[in-house]
């Protein structure tokens, strides 16, 4: 008699990896808005005014809430008592609300306006902040930079909440399964959105012949609409794997104070922590300022208006590779035969070649810079996949470090005296990136899966929100640093496009020996302690 076992919606891969899908097309789309105004600084600087202290202030503000009003701290709280679907939901509808704040604060309907008065005159000062150092304003800072701010601090609150519920959901769907190749495959989707952003950014700005920075924006309002659906058809996924395993996931193990405690008296969850704020503020607050960085540092000239590589067109041709690069080598993971895989690597090679070439001839830092994902898009799922069944995460983490260090002392003082050589700039620069990126896979991939590891599941939600909350304090400084010190180190009145950016990277590659050092004491203590960060997940 053949005995039937009931499955769930979790035992089916295919419903596993939808979930997934589902979750990582929101995060892409959140990531997409998240660096938004980063590849048009410049025209920033030209039409609102920004300078480089402007533009950092206004970059940082995105997890303003989250720090110092510990906004993620009570996210993970309601994650942990509300669960994944109603903490997603909720994430991506806050994330739309600051979407549109800030899109209205660039656009043309502020210049003017009556908001635009009353953001100039006001906000000046903030008590306790100021004496503190620590205000998301100051003194002659543009109106539309403090308006767009205060949107960006209610998307940050929204996109942080998200980011922690996606890494819970990701646990939910693939405990004792593929869980790291999971976590690396929804990152490797969501950073294809950096990419999207640095191609389609200045497309939309420049759309027509007519600089418009707020058409830009209104390009990520629909994303984060999309967004927002995305996240209703998990909730409905995710209701029914509920109803399926019995679970009552808002009233299980009710959150107490005291479990942050808990949390917090583990060493090995504090170097985990602080490799993550170190790393994150290596690279996310320079995704901010990269564009502007190639422009200042490489030798592009404009092709004529007639030829093809000025046209519109070129931007979406452009695009399409890049997406055959990504699903390409994506899908070369997961293929048993050789032949396939290596085929598809193959394709996946050539596609990356053709968009590097179409890149130079359009003579555009942003779309030089969007290669940065691609390398990881390829190789995430595959150190996903080695963490789930080999380990050596510390290793990847320690790899990473001395990639990114590498990287930032090379944009620093190698590519600099390529000036003047058009070819030779583009070659160090693409190289760089792509290392950039393959670090950028290091590091994330190892370190996300390794927290469950550390800590009790009931409280898995407030752990992440407690890294988030420390990565966010760097995510706030770091882009506001940059900006202070490149105009401290630059002359007054410089061109947007001539500044040297020689301070600010040696600043990140400290950030990466930090990491570093922190790297080798984790891997002591995972070894003392016998916490299993150096084992497999799959056993």
């Amino acid at each position: 008699m053949t005995q039937v076992i009931q499955k769930t919606l979790r035992d089916s891969a295919a419903m596993r990896w939808t979930a997934l899908l589902l979750l990582a097309l929101a995060m892409f789309c959140s990531y997409i808005f998240m660096d938004i105004l980063s590849p048009i600084k410049d025209l920033m600087q030209e039409t609102r005014g920004w300078d480089s202290t402007a533009f950092g202030t206004m970059q940082g503000s995105e997890v303003f809430l989250n720090v110092f009003v510990f906004f993620l701290i009570f996210a993970g709280i309601i994650l942990d008592k509300m669960g994944v679907r109603f903490t997603a939901v909720l994430s991506a509808a806050v994330m739309l609300v600051g979407a549109c704040v800030k899109w209205y604060a660039v656009s043309e309907g502020f210049i003017g306006s009556g908001l635009e008065t009353w953001f100039t005159n006001n906000l000046n000062y903030i008590p306790v902040f100021d004496e503190l150092g620590v205000s998301p304003f100051y003194q002659g800072m543009p109106a539309s930079a403090k308006f767009a701010a205060c949107g960006f601090m209610i998307f940050g609150c929204g996109c942080e909440m998200a980011g922690i519920t996606v890494s819970r959901g990701i646990v939910k769907w693939f405990k004792g399964r593929e869980m790291a190749l999971a976590m690396g495959s929804e990152m490797a989707l969501a950073r294809l959105g950096v990419a999207t952003c640095m191609i389609f950014s200045p497309f939309f700005a420049k759309l027509g012949g007519e600089v418009s920075v707020s058409r830009s924006v209104a390009f990520g309002v629909v994303l984060m609409c999309i967004a927002l659906i995305m996240t209703i058809v998990y909730f409905f996924m995710d209701k029914k794997l509920d109803s399926q395993t019995g679970e009552a996931e808002e009233k299980d193990d009710p959150f107490k104070i005291s479990d942050i405690g808990k949390i917090l008296s583990d060493s090995g969850f504090w170097l985990v922590a602080l490799l993550c704020v170190l790393y994150y503020s290596a690279i996310f607050p320079f995704q901010k300022y990269a564009v502007n960085m190639l422009q200042c540092n490489l030798t592009l000239t404009e092709p004529s208006t007639d030829s093809f590589w000025a046209s519109p067109s070129v931007t979406i041709v452009q695009y399409v590779i890049m997406l055959l690069v990504a699903a390409a080598g994506f899908a070369s993971n997961f293929q048993k035969k050789a032949n396939m895989k290596y085929t598809l690597l193959g394709i996946s090679i050539l596609a990356l070649i053709t968009y590097c070439y179409m890149g130079f001839m359009r003579q555009t830092a942003e779309s030089i810079f969007a290669v940065f994902p691609l390398l990881a898009v390829l190789i995430t799922p595959i150190l996903g996949n080695y963490l789930d069944n080999h380990g050596k995460a510390v290793s990847m983490l320690i790899l990473g470090s001395l990639l990114l260090i590498g990287c930032h002392l090379t944009f620093a003082f190698i590519l600099p005296l390529f000036k003047g050589s058009a070819v030779g700039g583009v070659i160090v620069a693409y190289a760089t990136i792509l290392v950039l990126g393959a670090s950028f896979s290091l590091v994330p991939a190892s370190l996300w899966p390794s927290v469950p590891k550390l800590v009790d599941a009931k409280v898995i939600g407030s752990a992440y929100a407690l890294i988030f909350w420390i990565q966010n304090i760097g995510l706030w400084l770091f882009p506001l640093l940059i900006g202070k010190v490149l105009d401290a180190t630059n002359p007054e009145g410089a061109s947007a496009t001539e500044l040297d950016y020689t301070a600010p990277l040696v600043m990140l590659a400290c950030l990466g020996v930090a990491a570093l050092i922190l790297g080798f004491i984790l891997k002591a203590v995972d070894k003392k302690k016998g916490i299993g960060l150096e084992e497999p997940n799959i056993k």
